[in-house]
């Protein structure tokens, strides 16, 4: 359904007139005429691990297989946490923002908004913000722990902003991985409610661990198009990776189709992989057998849908299809 552009990947380390290493699960938007690219940067020695930093950085393209990478990144956790010090002036010393990466975008009413994860002194959370000229960042909110994933509904529904997101809670869990996706809503980005269950690791046929929400949703005919990742986990099975103590997940590419109205409510769900490990970029890299979907791009005049996508946690891909084709391959749940 998916054809993988021959230009793969669109983006790696050697793109970057900064120190990069692995560069991967990017928000990707196309505005005011152009895409832009918004992507996680680990820096280090490459093939060795622990990394020493990971950074935000920024690219644009005419046509969103050349890339043109700003000169320097957009955000660390420096200014992330100078960012957020006004929301919360009491609680953001030295050392309370470890790390921010894996960022997502979204057009909302014509207004640009960037969620990324963030660890913290108290654990990993969600953070939203907003920009014109994305370099410059607004802070906006941020997520009590432990929840990331988050990706923004590119218009409100029913008057709210809406988001999926997933929490990670372990304890009291039978399958302490098998992590879920939800779905809140916000009158004004920043206060976030209603929470409300979307789909159970347990509904997906190719996972046997955890599920989360991957590029944001996009809203065709149907409903809204909304790609997910999805993982399996062997123990048995040693996969490529840098890491000395082993890699044993495969993700995969996975669709869901939800309710316009009410998208809380998954009407249709693609019972196979929507694309699966394959290629060497795919394969090998930082994290081997990883395909993790981050911004889709659809086109309403030609049908055309792109997906981009982080490989092996090492580059950037892009696959494309068609919109028919993608909503027909969603079966109803039940």
């Amino acid at each position: 359904m998916l054809i993988r552009h021959p230009a793969n990947p669109v983006l790696q380390h050697t793109d970057c007139p900064f120190h990069a290493t692995t560069v991967f699960n990017a928000g990707v938007v196309r505005h005011a005429g152009r895409y832009v690219m918004i992507f996680r940067n680990d820096y280090g020695r490459w093939g060795a691990t622990p990394f020493d930093g990971c950074n935000i950085g920024l690219a644009t393209s005419v046509d969103g297989i050349k890339w043109e990478v700003h000169p320097q990144p957009v955000l660390d956790e420096e200014r992330a946490r100078a960012g957020l010090r006004h929301l919360y002036p009491t609680r953001f010393g030295a050392g309370f923002i470890k790390r921010i990466y894996d960022p997502r975008i979204s057009v909302v009413e014509g207004r640009p908004l960037l969620c990324f994860a963030a660890d913290t002194a108290h654990g990993i959370c969600g953070v939203i913000a907003e920009t014109e000229d994305f370099i410059n960042y607004r802070f906006l909110s941020m997520s009590a722990p432990d929840n990331r994933n988050m990706v923004l509904f590119p218009e409100r529904i029913g008057g709210e902003y809406v988001r999926l997101e997933r929490p990670f809670p372990v304890y009291m869990r039978d399958q302490p991985e098998a992590f879920p996706i939800w779905m809140s809503r916000s009158t004004d980005l920043r206060y976030w409610g209603r929470n409300e269950p979307v789909l159970g690791a347990d509904e997906v046929p190719y996972a046997n661990c955890k599920i989360g929400p991957a590029a944001p949703p996009v809203r065709t005919r149907a409903g809204w198009l909304t790609p997910i990742h999805a993982v399996t986990k062997d123990p048995t099975c040693r996969l490529d990776g840098w890491e000395e103590r082993g890699w044993f997940k495969t993700y995969y590419a996975g669709l869901m189709l939800l309710d316009l109205e009410n998208p809380s409510r998954v009407i249709g769900l693609m019972r196979r992989p929507l694309l699966t490990p394959e290629t060497d970029y795919e394969l090998n890299g930082y994290r081997g057998s990883v395909i993790f979907p981050c911004g889709m791009i659809y086109d309403e005049s030609s049908g055309e849908v792109k997906l981009y996508y982080g490989a092996a946690d090492t580059v950037i891909a892009l696959a494309s299809g068609h919109v028919d084709d993608l909503i027909a391959a969603c079966e109803p749940l039940g």
